[in-house]
């Protein structure tokens, strides 16, 4: 048999086909990775958060609403608070009367027949309890913003002194005094602002921090307008 031999040219030529092939592969992936690289070199790395929490986040106010001294919807309103400046008919609903006396209402009274829960109006502070002849057994509480609640004619108490409560929590039960024995079964509730006692009604469900706002915007409206007045009548003169 004989055997096929290959040109020496044919051989030639096929290597310089397989060195043209293997250059171009080569040319080929190195121009793939310098893309590889330069996309790369692009992306900006973020190591730090998007969001800063502590500068961005939104501080969401607390608003403290002053609730009443009961949770009872059945609880009646019997005396109010005695207002110089209210008319006729509502401050005889604010007068107390007791050995022949007529007394000034210096807080709000809430009955029902039977014994109901008293509950502290706000956060705060037991800062006395004790038992008075006159007032009965009575609660008195700090809390913030310069503000003391004062629950009196207790017939039970749940507290002692240096407690700490929360708004809602029970702190007694309603029952009788001696200084307004015709309203039998109440509460009898005073409050006080900065030493000042005050009419409680004017914070019952409202926001604290607004409601001094809104006191506070009434008296130098109030103070302007009697400047006014009396710069007028002395024109007038």
């Amino acid at each position: 048999m004989k055997k096929l031999r290959l040109k020496k040219g044919v051989i030639i030529g096929a290597y310089l086909i397989a060195f043209s092939l293997t250059g171009m592969g080569a040319f080929f992936v190195s121009q793939n990775m310098q893309a590889n690289n330069e996309t790369e070199e692009d992306i900006e790395y973020v190591n730090s958060s998007i969001i800063d929490d502590k500068e961005d986040q939104e501080v969401i106010k607390e608003e403290t609403k002053m609730v009443k001294p009961y949770t009872n919807d059945q609880v009646e309103t019997l005396k109010y608070f005695y207002d110089y400046q209210a008319d006729n008919a509502s401050q005889e609903k604010s007068i107390l009367y007791h050995e022949n006396t007529y007394i000034q209402n210096s807080g709000m009274d809430f009955g029902l027949t039977d014994p109901f829960d008293v509950v502290a109006v706000l956060d705060g502070t037991v800062v006395d309890v004790r038992e008075d002849e006159l007032l009965g057994t009575i609660v008195e509480i700090k809390h913030d913003n310069d503000f003391i609640s004062s629950y009196q004619s207790l017939s039970e108490v749940s507290v002692k002194k240096n407690d700490t409560v929360t708004q809602g929590q029970v702190i007694g039960k309603s029952g009788t005094n001696t200084i307004d024995q015709d309203l039998g079964n109440h509460l009898h509730f005073e409050l006080y602002k900065s030493g000042e006692i005050v009419d409680p009604s004017k914070y019952f469900d409202q926001v604290i921090g607004e409601t001094e706002e809104n006191q506070t915007t009434k008296e130098n409206t109030t103070t302007e307008e009697t400047e006014e007045n009396t710069n007028t009548n002395e024109e007038t003169e």
